[in-house]
């Protein structure tokens, strides 16, 4: 099988349980639920979403036409800063692999996330992540699964280890969403012109049902990508 990739690159996780950690974002073209160009933002069933994942142009983007080669590039990030320069990482050894993280992110990755992939990526030390909208069945190798479901979508992941609301969504509430099974359920204000009330409204809502804790795009405020 071949993949679809917009971009490659390391940075920190900026969101969610995970947010800090040291991790290279791999991100697929494409998503079943908006084309990614503005002309069909209005009607998309996730008209909100503030990511390109639109063709192969980004930094380590391209079309990888085995597992091997794409986890092989996935590796090659590892190693190096967001700027370019080698990473105190270069160097990594056995005793350190099992830190390694990958996001598989989107999009919607699941479109073409496979199980040779998972293996590939395994195989280099890697521990696998997901970001997915929970449409597609997660395949069962991934060590990770954060599920962001979306208003009017089916939702066919119902099981994870991170379900990522954002909120507030017209058709959508956190009520609806928490009896799946999670180890974990936050909160993300929708990012745009009304955050910070989005923000507000997401704190008291925590505060009222404490079993949702909130998450914040900390890549955002600090320049990382």
């Amino acid at each position: 099988m071949a993949y679809t990739v917009k971009e490659i690159f390391l940075t920190l996780q900026g969101e969610g349980i995970n947010a800090g950690r040291v991790a290279v974002f791999c991100r697929f073209t494409g998503c079943n639920l908006w084309s990614g160009r503005e002309v069909d933002r209005a009607n998309a069933l996730c008209n909100f979403c503030d990511t390109d994942f639109v063709g192969t142009d980004g930094k380590g983007g391209g079309r990888f036409e085995t597992a091997e080669s794409l986890a092989l590039a996935v590796e090659s990030h590892w190693g190096h800063t967001p700027s370019g320069g080698l990473s105190p990482m270069a160097s990594i050894t056995s005793s350190t692999a099992s830190h390694r993280l990958v996001v598989l992110t989107g999009g919607e990755p699941l479109l073409q996330v496979d199980d040779a992939l998972i293996a590939a990526l395994h195989a280099r030390g890697f521990e696998v992540a997901v970001e997915t909208n929970g449409t597609q069945v997660a395949p069962a190798g991934l060590d990770w699964v954060c599920v962001s479901p979306k208003a009017g979508a089916p939702l066919v992941q119902r099981s994870g280890d991170e379900l990522k609301l954002v909120f507030p969504q017209r058709g959508l509430s956190p009520e609806d969403v928490e009896a799946l099974d999670f180890r974990h359920f936050l909160l993300q204000p929708m990012d745009g012109p009304y955050q910070a009330q989005y923000t507000a409204e997401a704190v008291a809502y925590c505060h009222r049902h404490p079993r949702w804790r909130l998450s914040v795009q900390t890549h955002k405020l600090l320049g990382l990508p």
